[in-house]
């Protein structure tokens, strides 16, 4: 099988807006889009997700997290979970749902597997980068997780599409990583609408460069993708524990290292990521 020739074909299909999605992701999609436009109130985007039972069940799950549940008050509803979330993560939260849903109707068990675990390596990674941005490198937090959440839509993608080409994920990971990522997961950010700064943080991943300290959204969901306990099931590199990471960034906080700050927030990540697993 000739994977590279694969991965070319899917990604100029990509790249010319001829996604293949299923009927559910579609009319995420249009949620997107409708949450997208500046005039949407609150009302409006509260209506929509209500419709959707999973969607609601995850805002109202987020909003509850250690990450934006300070004062221990639960809501119990979409709009108040909306209000308290704000517009910015509900996007966030939509645009998982897109990346979640391309592998939710896998027919082959081993695909489906690796759909779920790619799901909580960027479940992980999102919430990750979320305190990584709060405490270390202090971009935007909600930009951070989203990030972390979406670095991966290629190889979703690609996972729905495998089913066209079996044994298409058997070996050669390393293919994926160098050309099948890249060629792919461009035109899939592309089409989804995914902001140019983001895409570039992606790509900086990809790359694997980061900056010492970190400081930008790359560096932050670079940081994050190498100290998840969950690891991409495309790549045959396996993360750094914290522990280890942590002794060769100490100089990047001030009085603290990455290890205490990830102990003292691990209330925050666990629950972040909870949230979005739903």
């Amino acid at each position: 099988m000739d994977r590279l020739a694969i991965y070319k074909q899917i990604a100029e299909q990509a790249n010319q807006g001829e996604l293949v999605f299923p009927t559910h992701v579609e009319e995420t999609l249009k949620l997107k889009r409708i949450l997208d436009n500046p005039d949407c109130h609150l009302e409006t985007a509260a209506k929509y997700i209500i419709a959707d039972p999973l969607l609601s069940a995850r805002t109202v799950a987020l909003a509850n997290s250690g990450a934006f549940n300070r004062s221990g008050m639960q809501v119990n509803n979409v709009p108040m979970a909306i209000s308290r979330i704000g517009f910015r993560t509900v996007r966030t939260l939509v645009s998982a749902t897109v990346v979640r849903q391309l592998g939710s109707q896998l027919r082959d068990p081993v695909l489906a597997a690796k759909a779920k675990e790619l799901w909580e390596h960027c479940a992980h990674v999102g919430a990750l980068a979320q305190v990584i941005a709060r405490h270390i490198t202090k971009v935007d937090p909600d930009t951070a997780m989203f990030s972390g959440i979406v670095h991966e839509v290629g190889g979703f993608y690609l996972i729905s599409r495998a089913q066209e080409f079996p044994g298409l994920l058997d070996e050669e990971a390393e293919i994926w990583g160098e050309y099948g990522e890249r060629l792919i997961g461009r035109g899939v950010m592309k089409q989804l609408g995914i902001p140019a700064h983001v895409m570039t943080a992606v790509e900086q991943l990809w790359h694997g460069t980061s900056a010492t300290p970190p400081k930008s959204l790359g560096d932050t969901l670079t940081l994050a993708n190498d100290i998840s306990p969950y690891v991409s099931p495309l790549h045959e590199t396996m993360g750094l524990s914290t522990k280890q990471f942590a002794a060769s960034v100490d100089f990047i906080v001030d009085d603290s290292t990455l290890q205490e700050i990830l102990n003292d927030s691990q209330d925050e990540i666990e629950s972040l990521s909870a949230a979005l697993l739903v």
